[in-house]
Order: structure tokens, then sequence, then C-alpha cells
């Protein structure tokens, strides 16, 4: 079992999921049924990993009534968290979910900026030592520089903690520069390297210097890269539901494997995580697996 696995969401949110019989553009909605709960891709991956019975910690800023009302989900939940405050009112995300066909419409706040002193804040309270790996997942909030990411990295190497860090952009690419384990999906691959097959553009990244990439492509499944080889998974079935935490799920995974090895065999754990991003499209909100279907499809994945 991997020891502690650290979660950073930068953008802490509180997310609101409206489910609706329908959605209809420019109609009106009764909502029958309404969740609000701590969110954010970093949280997400905590509530996964936690799922799957591994130690979690969520590091984030939180400000204002939103973050005070997040703090107090994570702790409901049971989810160990070290939050920085800051000034800033912490973000809300809405998700409509049209039951018609389990289609999500995402709207997302940008989320309150973050000074250069509560950026230090949070680094100085990094507790390094208690920590096997940290994931990094999600915006950056107005404030924060592109290479966020890649500087937590940087320090985690300096006490002996890998990172693994879904992230687009710059932020992709910096944080490969640095020797972080790097996930995306393959738009924001292709956004970061350039209009390139996933294969080629996952092992752009590891010349980057990237310690391995993964790269979820839809219902072409996932790709992993090392300087080991390129692998390829399958996906079992075709799944609908909700998409909006399958590649979290794939984070969950991918964190825990690494905390257990700095080198883990990615056949291996590419037939985890695609099960595992199946099995979150399954369940209505994001942060949720379901775990029969996960364990179900888990020795089925084909991995190439």
């Amino acid at each position: 079992m991997a020891g502690l696995i650290g979660t950073v969401t930068l953008n802490l949110a509180l997310d609101v999921t409206y489910e609706v019989d329908e959605l209809q553009v420019g109609g009106s909605h009764r909502v029958e049924r309404i969740r609000r709960r701590a969110g954010g891709k970093g949280v997400n991956v905590a509530r996964v990993a936690a799922t799957l019975g591994h130690q979690v910690l969520v590091l984030g800023f939180v400000g204002g009534v939103t973050g005070e009302l997040v703090a107090e989900e994570l702790f409901d939940a049971g989810l160990t968290a070290l939050l920085t405050p800051i000034a800033g009112e912490t973000r809300r995300t809405v998700a409509i979910v049209n039951e018609v066909d389990g289609d999500a419409t995402i709207f997302n706040e940008a989320g309150p900026t973050v000074s250069a002193d509560e950026w230090r804040a949070f680094l100085d309270r990094m507790p390094w030592g208690r920590m096997n790996v940290l994931a990094c997942s999600g915006s950056l909030p107005p404030g924060l520089p592109a290479d966020a990411y890649a500087e937590i990295a940087v320090r985690g190497r300096h006490h002996d903690v890998l990172s693994v860090i879904d992230a687009g952009g710059d932020a992709l690419t910096a944080a490969a520069k640095v020797g972080a384990v790097v996930r995306a999906n393959a738009s924001e691959l292709r956004a970061a390297v350039g209009d390139v097959d996933v294969e080629e553009g996952a092992s752009e990244l590891v010349a980057l210097g990237a310690s391995a990439a993964v790269i979820t492509d839809g219902a072409r499944g996932m790709v992993a890269a090392s300087k080991k080889g390129v692998w390829r998974a399958l996906p079992v079935e075709t799944v609908s539901g909700n998409p909006t935490g399958a590649g979290d799920a794939c984070t969950a995974v991918v964190a825990a494997a690494v905390a257990e090895s700095p080198e883990p065999d990615w056949s291996v754990v590419l037939k985890s995580a695609v099960a595992a991003s199946a099995a979150a499209v399954l369940t209505p909100v994001a942060g949720d697996i379901d775990l029969a279907a996960y364990r179900r499809w888990q020795p089925q994945v084909t991995v190439n």
C-alpha cells in the first residue's frame, strides 16, 4: 500500500451539481436534486485515492465564507486537510447534469487572486516529511506564475518527494522540464507540444525531462511513456455518464503507483488507471468511483 499521498489544489472550489431531467438552453428548469461539496481536481484525486484505501492529505488555499464551507465539507467527508488562508473568496463551480444522456455542462469561476505573500506561506507550510508523493492538479488561480507546480516539484525533490502533476499548457511543459510525472488529456498535450499523435507527444514530454507522461485519450484509451517505452491501454467498453472526474481518477491511481515506486510498471498502472477512469464516469459527481465496476474491469484492460 502506498504511503501518504498529498494532493495540491491551488484553486479549491465549492462544487455545486444540479441534476435536471433535460437541459434546454434558454429554458427554465426545476432542480429536484442538488449536491454541494468541496471540489477542485486535487480534491477529486484525494477522494478517489481514499476510496481505494490510501491515506491522503488535501493541501490548498481557502478564503471567505465559501472557503469555510469547503473546509467544513472536507472534514465531514473524513479527508485530512492543511489549508492556507487567503484574503480572496474561494470560487464556486456549477455542473448541470442532463439525465437524458448523462452529459454535464460546467461553469467554472476563475478563482480568487493569490498574493506573493500567500504563495510563500503555502510553500512554507508544506509537510514534506509526512508525504510519499505529491499530486498537483487543476487550474492555477490568478496571481500565481505558470511554473507554480514546477516550483513545488523542485522543492519536493529536495525532500525526496516525487510529484505527479496534472496540468496543461505552459504548466505542463514546465513540470516536465523539472522531472515530474506529468498527466494530461490529449487536447492539453497538443496545446503544449503541437499537433502530434498522443504516443509521440507523450514521448516529447519525456524528452523534455518528465519522469513519465500519462495521457488520457478519450474513447481511444490511455497512453503512458517513460524512458523505458510507450504503452497504450484500450478501454474495456463504452461507458456513459458524467465524465468530469475521469481524469482525476487516473491521477489518483498514478500517484498511488509512484508513491509505491518511483519507476512503476506502467503497463500495470494503466490497467488500474483505465478501469478507475471508466468507473468514475458511472458516478454522478466527480471524485467518486464505482468500486465494483473498477474491480471487474481492471483485469480486462488490454495494454500494448
